[in-house]
């Protein structure tokens, strides 16, 4: 019965990842949550709301120590001035620019995490790695380029 369920369930995923998002979560956790809440609804034999397993994962998900966020429930979350459906096109864009990042070479990689993701400065990340800086901006060019040609698949 309620694998009956489940196409239903994945047309409402853009108002569990709302709900999700209200919770205090990022756009792809908020996806993640929902996949993990709509897998814990069809394999549960107890009769539950699917909206609250999806609270409950948010509230799980976001009080681990990696994702610990303070929760305010006064502040707008960002959820609130766009919709839930831009929200799930953002969080699965995300997800496929992780996996782009993940194709690329280690160093390619590494340059893009340091240099954009954790915005450390050229040197630093050419002092880190062991390479020269004309390098690491040769290394994060072509990566760039990389991301753009995936992201584009």
């Amino acid at each position: 019965m309620k694998e009956e369920m489940a196409d239903p369930i994945y047309g409402e995923r853009a108002k569990l990842v709302a709900l999700a998002r209200r919770e205090g979560l990022g756009p792809e956790d908020a996806l993640d949550c929902v996949q993990d809440a709509i897998c814990t609804f069809l394999q549960s034999d107890k009769p539950a709301e699917l909206a609250g397993i999806v609270v409950n994962t948010a509230r799980n998900k976001r009080r681990r120590h990696h994702l610990a966020r303070p929760h305010d429930a006064d502040v707008e979350v960002q959820s609130d001035t766009l919709s839930a459906e831009t929200l799930v096109m953002h969080a699965e864009e995300c997800i496929r620019l992780h996996a782009c990042v993940g194709r690329l070479c280690h160093n390619q990689r590494s340059v893009v995490l340091m240099r954009l993701l954790e915005e450390r400065a050229g040197e630093d990340v050419a002092a880190t790695l062991g390479l020269s800086r004309a390098y690491v901006d040769v290394l994060l060019h072509r990566a760039k380029a990389a991301l753009a040609t995936c992201m584009r698949e």
